[in-house]
């Protein structure tokens, strides 16, 4: 499962996020979307695979203790648009699964 999981965040398109429960839902695992974002944290920070296109359902970064920073500035230098804490709904990915 791990693997979708990557496979799929590596088709998210420069512009655009998906959320963890849209992720699990294209791997063919709808109620996983926990197991989405633990798959995710557990990846090794020189990671290539672009993670912080992944957030949470409210199109918010889901982060804390220092790398919501770090998340929001990857996500503005793909020219994601906030409106305040909040990701536009305008780049929400909008795939299907196959």
């Amino acid at each position: 499962m791990q693997q979708r999981i990557w496979q799929t965040v590596a088709m998210i398109p420069t512009g655009k996020v998906a959320t963890y429960g849209q992720i699990a839902s294209l791997i063919g695992f709808p109620a996983h979307s926990r197991f989405v974002g633990t798959t995710l944290r557990q990846l090794p920070k020189n990671t290539k695979l672009p993670w912080f296109r992944v957030v949470n359902s409210s199109l918010r970064i889901s982060l804390r203790g220092g790398g919501e920073k770090l998340q929001r500035r990857l996500l503005e230098a793909d020219n994601i648009t906030f409106i305040g804490e909040r990701i536009a709904k305008a780049h929400q990915w909008e795939a299907t699964a196959s």
